[in-house]
């Protein structure tokens, strides 16, 4: 197997889910303990989480990973 590129994006909908549960990005970074602007940097796909902060991040919404992390784009959501 080939190792990927450690500047691979990681696709997310951190944003969506945000949105649904009427989290805002500091209150999510609060409950994160990050800073809220790096909400804002993985939303908008400039910086790529830790395993640690994406696993987190899975379980403050309760969803698998792979429904909030991808390495292909998501499809739009209807």
């Amino acid at each position: 197997m080939v190792a990927k590129e450690s500047s691979e994006r990681i696709f997310n909908r951190i944003k969506v889910l945000r949105a649904d549960r009427g989290v805002s990005r500091r209150q999510l970074a609060e409950d994160l303990g990050v800073h809220y602007q790096t909400i804002g940097y993985l939303e908008r796909g400039e910086y790529s989480p830790s395993l640690a902060l994406a696993l987190r991040i899975a379980r403050y919404f309760d969803v698998p990973v792979e429904r909030l992390f991808s390495l292909e784009e998501f499809p739009p959501l209807r």
